[in-house]
């Protein structure tokens, strides 16, 4: 049996792994990669596969950079089915065909320049191929033993991470030879609202486990909820301005709003106005509202309070692009929650247009910026970064809460993978950049007596 490591090897994005053996051929994760200037060059890339010679894909969550290249490989001949969660499942009818209006949408920009290469005045894919995608999605239950080929299992554990996020357990022969692959997807931080913490999995004969803050602890939840409370109070207080706040539409923006009402529940937080100004998001945040016995029982509570109290915080959607654009004339008192979450597209590049010029506004970063992208350039210190052609002054002041990733840190992780009672042969690390890959390997070493490797881009590795 031959793993072939095709994303997420040496960088955070682009998870793909490719798994055959006698008899079949399947894909874990076919996302995309983001950030960088070679993150466009390597999505238009060919398959190192035929697509045409799989018989099946399994999708461990909806994030685009596990998601994203679905519709391109649909559309260059896959036709199997494509195994996920209920919740995933639902998710993907929002985000893909919002994925591929965004490549349309910089095709039709790239033709009216004329400044773009051929290439780049082709969308990476267009709306008919993300129908034919979702047409392909199947479907399961967390927990639910599923046969996807006579020699294969799948079973999917909640990852906490997002609403639908999963742990894959794959067991692959039959008898004596059957093996059981581990895939961790990405892990959810314990003790976080909303999402029920990480499923504990007990063994595994060969585990791929996410390494995104293989070589850092986040900072504590209750010293990130004060300088949460202290970003807001001094910018809409004192400053009088507004704050600005990158976020994914999936997960990372349910959980800002969770934290504001959390907040202004205890009372810590007052009178504010929250604008959620991303289609994908709300749209998102309703689905989330519809999953509630997936909550943990923190977030059912809050919810209950804010049923009974809905005039303590304005959560305002923006319907409309007019909407969106009106935004940018409020001076003072606003709070801004807009995607992309790593500034590389979406309605927040124009907020951020308008707000970054002006001393009074407060940005802030919540999330893992990758590498190259506009988001890590502003937490880095950037003076002026470009926009839509235009070089803007950044005046705004940047602020990085690191407490509310939605990625476990070096101590979760490592204490998931302690919690095995079956040591696996081998262990490989994926999903993070180099030094935090690294640092993860060295912590695993220390604990469990198994071969851990850092796969590389492209790297195909045999197992038994």
């Amino acid at each position: 049996m031959k793993i072939a490591f095709l994303g997420a090897a040496g960088e955070v994005t682009g998870s793909c792994y490719l798994v055959e053996g006698d008899g079949f051929r399947f894909l874990v994760d076919c996302g995309m990669f983001q950030g960088g200037s070679d993150a466009g060059p390597k999505n238009r890339k060919k398959f190192a596969f035929d697509p045409s010679s799989l018989d099946f894909v399994i999708l461990s969550h909806a994030h685009i950079d596990h998601s994203g290249l679905l519709p391109k490989l649909c559309r260059d001949g896959f036709e199997g089915s494509i195994h996920t969660t209920n919740a995933t499942a639902e998710l993907l009818e929002i985000m893909l065909p919002d994925s591929a209006h965004i490549h349309e949408s910089a095709a039709k920009r790239a033709a009216k320049r004329r400044s773009h290469s051929k290439e780049d005045m082709e969308p990476l894919y267009k709306m008919i191929d993300a129908e034919k995608a979702l047409s392909q999605v199947v479907p399961f239950d967390y927990d639910e033993v599923i046969s996807l080929h006579p020699e294969i299992e799948l079973r999917m554990r909640d990852a906490g991470h997002i609403l639908g996020s999963a742990i894959l357990e794959i067991w692959i022969g039959a008898g004596s030879e059957k093996r059981k692959l581990v895939f961790s997807g990405d892990l959810g931080q314990p003790g976080r609202p909303i999402i029920r913490d990480p499923y504990i999995v007990e063994d595994a004969d060969y585990l791929i486990v996410e390494s995104t803050y293989g070589n850092r602890d986040h900072k504590a939840l209750e010293p990130s909820l004060d300088e949460l409370v202290e970003i807001t109070n001094n910018t809409l207080t004192h400053k009088k301005g507004n704050v600005i706040i990158p976020a994914f539409a999936v997960g990372r923006t349910q959980e800002l709003i969770y934290y504001f009402h959390h907040l202004t529940c205890e009372g810590r937080l007052s009178n504010l106005s929250l604008f959620l100004d991303s289609p994908m998001a709300q749209k998102a945040t309703d689905l989330t509202k519809r999953y509630m016995k997936l909550f943990d029982k923190e977030a059912t509570k809050l919810a209950k309070w804010h049923s009974n109290s809905p005039s303590s915080i304005l959560l305002k959607y923006t319907e409309s692009v007019q909407e969106s654009i009106a935004l940018n004339t409020i001076k003072s008192g606003a709070i801004i929650i807009s995607a992309s979450g790593m500034c590389t597209a979406g309605r927040i590049l124009h907020h951020l247009r308008h707000g970054l010029p002006n001393r009074n506004n407060t940005v802030l970063i919540a999330g893992y910026q990758a590498q190259g992208t506009l988001g890590r350039r502003l937490v880095e210190g950037a003076s002026k970064v470009r926009i839509f052609g235009d070089e803007i002054p950044v005046r705004a002041e940047i602020r990085s809460i690191g407490g509310f990733s939605a990625h476990a840190d070096r101590t979760a992780l490592l204490a998931w993978v302690s919690a095995l009672k079956k040591t696996p042969k081998q262990i490989f690390v994926t999903h993070g950049e180099t030094d935090a890959s690294i640092a993860l390997s060295e912590g695993i070493r220390s604990i469990l007596n198994s071969e851990v490797t850092i796969p590389s881009l492209g790297e195909q590795v045999t197992i038994s």
